[in-house]
């Protein structure tokens, strides 16, 4: 039985030539750590020509950026393993392959991604990949219909629903996406001057309202397995590929959360763009983010209805109409979630590259009071609009 310890580069070297699949382990000789490292080691393991070939990755016990007084479960990195797997068997050409994993070390060995670069640095430098909003909607729509009601037995269904249960990561997304940026909480951060905007979001009932709906719906919809936390810093990108990684808050969920993310960053990204780039290129990126948004709900639907029916085994919800209905209701949830997702990267602690780098100050304010502003009209709209286009309009006139 293995015993968790924290690895060194030299640890990760180690277990990627036990455990990597490479045909001659002996020529893997160095490693380098990558990523933030808030919530993760990860090793990308290098052979005697310098090719890097595997990644190593190996769960913390407590947030890095907070210390040990956070404590985090290792049982993240089985989940996130496992949920990865699962989506693997479902949508091979858009998922992270993971060859090897170790619930006790809260490790795992995965594919190396180094001819791909991470969508969200893509974005933030105005770098356009034509394919990446479809491809997120096919990734989305195979891995939350095969994990859905509509094809497992009801039993099969119920054991992987236990089998995923993931209650203290889910606890994390429900404080940062429902509770702290409503509150004044601490963890919060945003600039001063957008203190009024905030403090309001505090006192507005029917915003209030509307997303202690969008929590219980997180509680209590188990509908697929969600990848949980699948926005653009998760997924990689280059010409004609994209993949998705880090899905160590997967568990069983509504289906418009995992959409409803994705779409938020992709609108995060369009109100950060007048402060990453020059003026023309930002309204021609806008554009692009408008489209991208439009390409992945319509490449999801498309793919899930088409799915539906070919492949629903449940005798009612076969039915001719119901697979169209039900997508009526995660079309309302996703635009719920996707201004819970704008709200919490702006005013909760979780912010990203989209609006730190914007390097002038009142321009920085000014966006990320863009992306409050949106996300609140859309958690209040949710239920009003009507479909992809009306929502494009509702985001024109709202930004």
């Amino acid at each position: 039985m293995s015993q968790y310890r924290t690895f060194t580069a030299a640890d990760a070297v180690e277990y990627a030539k036990q455990f990597g699949g490479v045909d001659d382990p002996s020529t893997l000789v160095s490693a380098e750590e990558i990523g933030d490292g808030n919530l993760n080691l990860v090793f990308k393991i290098y052979d005697n020509q310098g090719k890097s070939r595997v990644v190593v990755k190996q769960a913390l016990p407590y947030v890095r950026c907070v210390g040990e007084s956070w404590p985090l479960t290792l049982d993240r990195a089985r989940l996130e393993a496992q949920t990865l797997v699962e989506h693997y068997k479902h949508c091979p050409q858009h998922t992270v392959q993971i060859t090897h994993y170790d619930a006790e070390l809260a490790v795992m060995v995965m594919e190396d991604l180094s001819s791909h670069r991470i969508w969200r640095g893509e974005l933030v430098q105005g770098v356009y990949y034509p394919e990446a909003s479809r491809q997120l909607g096919e990734y989305l729509a195979q891995t939350l219909f095969h994990t859905s009601d509509f094809i497992l037995h009801p039993h099969q269904k119920k054991a992987e629903v236990a089998r995923f249960i993931n209650p203290e990561m889910c606890e994390i997304t429900e404080d940062l996406f429902f509770n702290d940026p409503y509150t004044d909480h601490e963890r919060n951060k945003y600039p001063e001057a957008l203190e009024p905007l905030v403090a309001s979001l505090r006192h507005d009932d029917a915003l209030r309202i509307a997303v202690a709906g969008l929590k219980h719906r997180f509680f209590a919809n188990a509908e697929a397995l969600l990848h949980g936390d699948i926005h653009s810093g998760s997924i990689f990108v280059a010409d004609g590929s994209l993949k998705a990684i880090d899905a160590e808050f997967g568990y069983f969920g509504p289906i418009g959360f995992d959409v409803g993310t994705a779409l938020g960053n992709l609108l995060i990204n369009y109100c950060g763009l007048p402060g990453l780039l020059a003026p023309r290129e930002a309204a021609d990126g806008r554009e692009q983010r408008l489209s991208d948004v439009r390409d992945v709900w319509i490449a999801f639907a498309h793919r899930f209805l088409e799915l539906a029916e070919a492949k629903t085994t449940d005798v009612a919800m076969a039915y001719p109409g119901y697979a169209q209905a039900f997508l009526r209701k995660v079309w309302a949830d996703t635009i719920g979630y996707c201004g819970t997702e704008l709200i919490r990267r702006t005013v909760g602690m979780s912010h990203v590259a989209d609006m730190k780098l914007i390097k002038d100050e009142a321009m920085r304010t000014e966006c990320i009071r863009n992306a409050i502003t949106l996300g609140r009209t859309l958690i209040l709209a949710a239920d009003h609009i009507e479909d992809v286009e009306a929502l494009l309009a509702r985001i024109r006139q709202a930004v």
